[in-house]
């Protein structure tokens, strides 16, 4: 499997791999369910390579870190999912 950070890359960099409407699913450990949100969203800054950032439901910044991404969609289709342990 792929890791997550190398897909991501793939996702921000590769032009034809990286058409299409992109989400990516978390695991909020609060609420205890996988979060969808659109990649288009992440924060991803060069220096971090633990996280990313993304804005909540009530609008504050979080930063999640990579282990934490259970599923990647590519439009509407999943592409990628953690194996469960």
């Amino acid at each position: 499997m792929q890791p997550i950070r190398k897909l991501l890359s793939r996702i921000r960099w590769d032009r034809d791999f990286g058409q299409g409407s992109f989400e990516i699913g978390y695991l909020d450990r609060v609420a205890g369910e996988i979060i969808r949100i659109p990649f288009r969203e992440l924060v991803i800054e060069p220096e971090e390579r633990e996280s990313f950032g993304v804005l909540d439901a009530e609008g504050v910044y979080q930063r999640i870190p990579f282990h934490r991404v259970r599923e990647v969609y590519r439009n509407g289709e999943c592409i990628w999912r953690r194996p469960a342990r």
